[in-house]
């Protein structure tokens, strides 16, 4: 006889009451950036005719997979951070863990398409708008987000089928498979290794192709540089920074049996948190195409 477990207690970052305090402020900022920052990239992008390449048009989506991740989580943190007890419903965990992997996937997928698409824009700059034709653009964007609903339904069905009967503290700030699977009363041996060679792998293998990608791109450059390979390479810079942020992190979270370890909530924070409110930093600081219109779209909401 056991009984089923119908809320987890979110442990957080920290127990000290000041440093609750001063998270709140700063991880608040942050979310006020994120969504600001993205949120001006997507109506820049919406309102300019000149930003309607296939790079803007999948930046535009980015930053509302951005907004998305980062909402699935810090809303949740925020309040906690503010609360005595910091309790979840267990269907509650399992919404947020099932939307996180699904926005999470989703942009991995898509960080993978616009590699490709500056791939396409170096490499083969004669066939770009036949390859990157906005029908393509619609497909490619559409497939990344049905990736990620079928690995997050992965994810959410192995986890909802065990049993929890017992402990139901998460040393975490959010709930996610690696530290609530831990909780189940139950040898989780298999489905270990099952999740992750789910996420584990679709972190490892995008990352790969990633590299690759880039690596024909330098290659490229190398042999042929004009003028207008460097202005396609100049936002490859940016993109790898988003990389290193986001998918760094992931690999070493889920590609692994999941044994949790004090730092994971804190690496955690590099790509539910960190990496969301980088983009419209990185892209617009160092896209002048985007500046000038963000200039544009300022002036005429002053008039």
């Amino acid at each position: 006889n056991f009984s089923r477990v119908t809320e987890f207690i979110l442990l957080g970052l920290s127990d000290t009451r000041e440093l609750q305090v001063l998270f709140f402020i700063f991880f608040f900022l942050t979310y006020a950036m994120v969504l600001l920052g993205n949120l001006l990239i997507i109506v820049t992008v919406r309102t300019d005719p000149k930003l309607s390449s296939p790079m803007y048009f999948l930046l535009c989506n980015l930053s509302f997979l951005d907004i998305c991740c980062t909402s699935v989580t810090s809303p949740r943190m925020l309040v906690d951070l503010l609360s005595q007890r910091k309790a979840i419903a267990f269907e509650d965990c399992i919404a947020q863990l099932f939307f996180l992997h699904f926005v999470g996937a989703s942009e991995m997928f898509l960080l993978t398409v616009m590699a490709y698409d500056r791939y396409a824009a170096i490499c083969k700059p004669l066939h770009y708008t036949a390859i990157m034709s906005r029908h393509v653009c619609w497909v490619l964007v559409s497939a990344c987000w049905a990736g990620g609903f079928l690995h997050s339904m992965v994810q959410t069905l192995l986890t909802m089928q065990l049993p929890f009967c017992g402990p139901n503290r998460i040393d975490n700030y959010f709930c996610d498979v690696p530290p609530v699977i831990r909780l189940a009363c139950t040898d989780i041996y298999v489905i270990e290794w099952l999740m992750a060679s789910n996420s584990g792998l679709i972190s490892l293998v995008c990352f790969l192709v990633l590299v690759t990608s880039y690596t024909f791109i330098l290659v490229t450059i190398r042999v042929h540089f004009t003028e207008a390979h460097w202005k396609a390479l100049s936002t490859c810079a940016s993109h790898v920074m988003v990389i290193t942020l986001f998918f760094v992190p992931c690999i070493f979270i889920y590609l692994r049996p999941f044994s949790t370890f004090p730092s994971d909530k804190h690496i955690c924070l590099i790509y539910t948190v960190l990496s969301p409110v980088m983009n419209p930093l990185i892209y617009t600081l160092r896209n002048n195409e985007v500046k000038v219109s963000m200039w544009k779209l300022w002036k005429r909401c002053r008039v």
